[in-house]
């Protein structure tokens, strides 16, 4: 250790200005702007998208009944396939099955709508038709997409009142 020198404790290093704070610069344009793109939207593209899953239930249905159909819990009593039909075609036929099977006691059946992959730019057209139809008829107690066994994004599972 021969030709060091011990430190003097009296040298300082020479005082600089304090670095300024770190602030985003661009995180007020970024919340403009998914404001401004989310507003431009149509609420059944922003609230189901593509691939997106689906969801209701009535206030007087629980937790629990959703958890269950949710994992295919009940037996699915009946089935429609509304593949490739255009929206005049499908109102008729899926409201005369829910109609007909809550008739016959039917508590749990799919309806089958397709992911829209095909619809191009408009979305999935038949899906969002689907969920707002089930929505406004009153023996549909709620729908849940089914399992990717099932289905996936492409099908639900609606849970019926028995008239």
């Amino acid at each position: 250790m021969q030709g060091t020198k011990p430190l003097q404790h009296d040298e300082r290093v020479p005082e600089s200005k304090p670095k300024p704070r770190p602030r985003a610069t661009f995180s007020k344009a970024d919340e403009q702007d998914v404001l401004v793109e989310s507003l431009a939207d149509d609420i059944d593209t922003i609230e189901h998208g593509y691939g997106a899953a689906l969801r209701f239930r009535r206030p007087h249905v629980g937790k629990r009944t959703m958890r269950k159909l949710q994992r295919g819990g009940y037996s699915v009593q009946a089935e429609i396939d509304l593949h490739g039909m255009t929206l005049d075609e499908a109102k008729p036929r899926l409201a005369d099955f829910i109609s007909y099977s809550a008739s016959q006691g039917k508590l749990c059946v799919r309806v089958v709508h397709g992911k829209g992959l095909g619809s191009g730019d408009r979305g999935p057209v038949l899906k969002n038709a689907v969920n707002r139809w089930l929505r406004n008829w009153d023996c549909v107690l709620a729908f849940i997409s089914t399992r990717q066994v099932d289905g996936g994004t492409g099908a639900i599972y609606v849970l019926l009142q028995r008239t």
